[in-house]
């Protein structure tokens, strides 16, 4: 009982959020003393809006491909083999688990100023992918200690290469995980707000970044709009990635 309380207790804000997105244009508040559209209008027909969030959008994609291709075969390295230097090489790719965001973000922007990186959605998409690449080896990692080795080392002997036995043995098991994974990086480069706002420009504003702008500098009500769709989208991922944890369990 005590647990539920504190479930409760965390989810309300999200949950309060809703109602208020169906409220009126002209306020924010709760309960809304009338209910429609109107925000949900705005922010789809105002540039300053669907600019941000379409930019967001390309560049959690975009992050996403890049993440999930350089995760499975780098997680399946360090989980098959031994190798000097190891232990450094996963460190120094899980760091992003451990600094601090704030601290990660400055040491990308200072990093990227040299290269004129910052203010480019190249920028963006680079430094999304280092800071969501540790979080899909760990998924695609965790997949990968669920295979039987055997199987692998079957294929390899009756004459399959090291390619096409990773094609047809150790991918066809790995779609659950590969795509729980890819599912966790869209939607931490699409919510991500501390290293955008250090790189963002005046055409690399991302929706997050946005966001919090509009809440430093106004209130408007159209944010209550935004955050119930930002609420459904990870709703969306968390439910898609628990029918992918089932597959997986049946699978296996």
């Amino acid at each position: 009982m005590l647990a539920f309380g504190v479930y409760l207790f965390l989810l309300a804000p999200s949950i309060i959020v809703i109602p208020v997105s169906f409220g009126s244009k002209y306020e924010l508040k709760f309960p809304p003393t009338e209910y429609s559209l109107d925000l949900y209008r705005i922010f789809f027909s105002t540039e300053s809006w669907t600019q941000p969030l379409f930019l967001s959008f390309r560049v959690a994609v975009i992050t996403t491909i890049i993440a999930t291709v350089i995760a499975v075969p780098a997680a399946y390295a360090m989980v098959r083999f031994d190798f000097t230097g190891k232990k450094l090489l996963i460190g120094l790719i899980m760091s992003p688990l451990v600094i601090p965001s704030v601290v990660f973000a400055l040491g990308i922007y200072l990093y990227f100023s040299y290269f004129k990186l910052t203010g480019t959605a190249t920028g963006l998409i680079i430094a999304h992918t280092m800071f969501v690449l540790p979080y899909t080896m760990v998924i695609v990692s965790a997949g990968i200690q669920k295979l039987d080795p055997n199987l692998e080392f079957g294929a390899m002997l009756m004459g399959a290469g090291r390619f096409r036995m990773l094609m047809t043995v150790v991918l066809p098991q790995l779609y659950p995980s590969i795509g729980a994974g890819a599912l966790f990086a869209f939607l931490i480069s699409f919510d991500e707000v501390v290293i955008s706002w250090f790189l963002a420009g005046p055409t690399t504003t991302t929706l997050s970044v946005k966001m919090f702008s509009a809440i430093q500098w106004e209130i408007s009500p159209v944010i209550a709009a935004v955050s119930t769709i930002l609420t459904v989208l990870s709703l969306i991922v968390c439910l898609v990635n628990v029918a992918l944890q089932k597959n997986t369990e049946i699978q296996n």
